[in-house]
């Protein structure tokens, strides 16, 4: 149950968004951005380091939600997510992916926690300065999201249909989806 009065039983980030619009926009905007936004980076590969960095939070909501997601872009599907969840370094993903995701649990720990060896290391398997940045970035936010969602103890369905449901609106159509259009907290 959550920590505070809801005005709408939906799940995660969602029922957090619809109780505080004026964050909600900036903070979809800027998942938008990260996770949709013309990249180097497939879509499906930067929301799975999204659910990297929730699944080492131990975020619920979140790492499935972007399980999900991931999933439903990458060809390896939700076997491959699981793959990279319970070990990144085995995992069938390309060098660069596997050095971005070790950038992404350096900043899980703490941004300190990221090394010239982990840049380095990237840089040396093609990554460039642009998916460093963001794959930074991203782990950073997602930290962010994870603590607001759990910090509020947000509705997470144990159901993966639900998250299959989400997935089709966020892969689709975006995360400004989520965004309320008006003010109600």
């Amino acid at each position: 149950m959550p920590h505070i009065d809801l005005p709408t039983d939906a799940p995660g980030i969602g029922g957090l968004f619809r109780y505080r619009p004026q964050t909600a926009l900036p903070m979809s905007q800027l998942a938008e951005v990260l996770l949709r936004g013309e990249h180097s980076l497939s879509r499906g590969e930067r929301e799975l380091i999204a659910t990297y960095v929730s699944s080492l939070n131990d975020c619920g909501f979140c790492s499935r939600s972007h399980a999900a997601f991931a999933a439903a872009q990458l060809p390896g599907g939700m076997d491959l997510v699981c793959q990279v969840a319970d070990d990144p370094d085995g995992a069938p993903v390309s060098d660069k992916l596997k050095a971005l995701l070790e950038i992404a649990g350096a900043v899980q720990r703490g941004g300190l926690e990221v090394t010239p060896d982990h840049v380095e290391a990237a840089r040396k398997s093609g990554a460039t300065d642009l998916e460093i940045h963001d794959t930074v970035l991203i782990a950073a936010a997602f930290c962010m999201y994870n603590r607001y969602v759990d910090g509020l103890a947000a509705l997470t369905p144990e159901e993966p249909a639900v998250y299959k449901t989400i997935a089709d609106r966020i892969v689709n159509r975006g995360y400004m989806t989520i965004a309320p259009a008006g003010p109600t907290g």
